[in-house]
């Protein structure tokens, strides 16, 4: 069963009115200043990054590229730039935190999966009649590149594991599969519950691969390299961008080790 769900092609579709656009923008935006309030600069320039590597991806490669995307009832570019913003910046900002070892990470994920479960429902309650978008992409022609990256980086993580001897220097490999399939997880499972993610499918199977499949690739191909960019990046810097006694890149995954989940 589960080869069928990660062999087949998987549809990823969203309907949507544009109030839920709207209400999404506003809550990224808070979000951001949020991050700014609290002096986490560092974690605020990495999902600005994450927004701006979504839409390179998914404009640049998926559309321009691979013509796997289409929509109804809206402007392609404007639509997909509103959408890699706010899921690049909130699926950055989840994981830097979590690989940071935040002291309130677990406040920051409620803030953002509370919001994704609530936005499908204010949207229909505020834009009931505003006009409505479905986009939609197919992954055939990717989704094995995509399985090459995420085992190209988790191969060359568990290589280095199982030659590096000093325990307090290796990948912590379970965190940070648990951390890419979560994130994405949470964003799938909150936009089917929302009736926005495979709305206009009807099949429960169609719907349940999509869920399961980008769960377990879409963000997860990521987690090992994302890992390295943070531990490179704050054994430079600090979270409000003063500079600290450097370190070098194992030692900064020892300190990271160290530190508690919170």
């Amino acid at each position: 069963m589960l080869i069928n769900l990660l062999g087949a092609e998987v549809v990823a579709q969203r309907v949507f009115n544009t109030a839920y656009i709207w209400l999404d923008t506003a809550f990224v935006v808070g979000l951001c200043v949020l991050l700014a309030v609290k002096r986490k600069w560092l974690t605020l320039l990495f999902g600005l990054a994450g927004g701006v590597l979504y839409m390179i991806v998914d404009y640049g490669i998926f559309h321009l590229a691979l013509h796997t995307r289409t929509i109804e009832g809206g402007n392609l570019f404007w639509v997909l730039l509103w959408m890699s913003m706010s899921y690049g910046i909130t699926n950055f900002v989840w994981i830097w935190l979590w690989f940071s070892r935040d002291k309130q990470a677990w406040t920051w994920t409620l803030l953002i999966l509370v919001w994704w479960i609530c936005a499908p429902m204010l949207a229909e309650a505020v834009g009931a009649n505003a006009p409505v978008i479905k986009i939609q992409r197919t992954t055939g022609s990717y989704h094995g590149y995509m399985a090459l990256i995420m085992i190209a980086g988790y191969f060359a993580a568990i290589a280095y594991n199982l030659f590096q001897k000093d325990k307090t220097k290796r990948f912590p490999l379970l965190f940070l599969f648990a951390i890419g399939v979560s994130v994405q997880l949470g964003w799938e499972f909150s936009l089917l519950i929302g009736n926005i993610r495979s709305a206009a499918i009807v099949d429960v199977w169609d719907k349940l691969r999509t869920l399961v499949v980008n769960s377990l690739v879409e963000t997860n191909l990521g987690a090992v390299p994302i890992y390295c960019i943070y531990a490179l990046v704050s054994a430079r810097w600090n979270e409000d961008l003063k500079r600290r006694d450097k370190v070098s890149f194992t030692e900064r995954i020892a300190e990271l080790n160290a530190l508690p989940l919170r």
